[in-house]
C-alpha cells in the first residue's frame, strides 16, 4: 500500500528557512513524478514544485528563485527546500506521488510564516 510522509514543518519568522520532505513507501519511487502542493484556508490547493522521474522541475510563478525541490530515488525521498519564507507561504503543504493515472497523497504539513 503507497504511503508518504512529510516531515519538516512548523512556524518560521519571514525571511526564514524550512526543508520538508517527503519519504514514500509501497510504490517504485524512481518512476514517479512527485509534487508539493499546498493548501491555505480558504483557498484551493495549488502546486507549489514538482520534479519528474527523470529530474525535470517544475515551479510555481510565486516561489521561483525561492524554493528548490530535489528527489533522492535511493532514498525514496523528495525534498522541498524553501528560503526567504513570506507569511503567504503560510499553508498546509502536502507532497504527490504520482504515475500514469496513479497518484497518492501525504497527510500535509503545516508551515506558518510570521511577519
Amino acid at each position: 500500500q503507497a504511503q508518504l510522509v512529510e516531515s519538516g514543518g512548523g512556524l518560521v519568522q519571514a525571511g526564514g528557512s524550512l526543508r520538508l520532505s517527503c519519504v514514500a513507501s509501497g510504490i517504485i519511487f524512481s518512476r514517479n513524478a512527485m509534487g508539493w502542493y499546498r493548501q491555505a484556508p480558504g483557498k484551493q490547493r495549488e502546486l507549489v514544485a514538482d520534479i519528474t522521474s527523470g529530474g525535470v522541475t517544475n515551479y510555481a510563478a510565486s516561489v521561483k528563485g525561492r524554493f528548490t525541490i530535489s528527489r533522492d530515488n535511493t532514498k525514496n525521498t523528495v525534498y522541498l527546500q524553501m528560503n526567504s519564507l513570506k507569511p503567504e507561504d503560510t499553508a498546509v503543504y502536502y507532497c504527490r506521488a504520482a504515475r500514469g493515472l496513479l497518484n497518492y497523497w501525504g497527510q500535509g504539513t503545516q508551515i506558518t510564516v510570521s511577519s
